[in-house]
């Protein structure tokens, strides 16, 4: 099984849009064994992907087709044992207060971010879900 991480700047972001990205990952993640957890704010995706290497390579790569994402980079490809988000198709994080500012990711927060700091993003989403 595959852990991708990636973060892209949201292009034409709005609720719709947001809406529409959660709406077709469920309903493709659910088809391919694919499972994770999107944080989204209007000057950040980040998203993690879980499943079948061969899943989550060709879904990375719809996603880099996707004209709703600039500056798609890939933060964190790595082999797990188990799975995050074993029950979320796709969850949705809003980021509210525990992520970077906007201002900290526009001068490089995740530039600077380790990949055990980037995981802990979603180990923290994954605990509130269980909380």
């Amino acid at each position: 099984m595959l852990q991708l991480i990636y973060a892209s700047r949201p292009f034409g972001y709005d609720l719709n849009m947001l809406v529409n990205i959660l709406a077709t990952s469920r309903a493709r993640n659910a088809r391919s064994n694919i499972t994770g957890a999107l944080i989204c704010r209007s000057d950040i995706f980040l998203q993690l992907l879980e499943g079948p290497r061969a899943q989550v390579e060709a879904t990375f790569e719809r996603i880099r087709a996707d004209d709703r994402h600039v500056e798609v980079t890939p933060l964190v490809t790595e082999p797990v044992q188990d799975r995050l988000f074993p029950s979320w198709s796709m969850k949705h994080d809003p980021a509210v207060s525990w992520m970077w500012s906007p201002l900290e990711i526009h001068l490089g927060a995740l530039a600077s971010a380790s990949v055990m700091d980037i995981r802990a993003i979603f180990v923290r989403s994954a605990q509130a879900e269980d909380s």
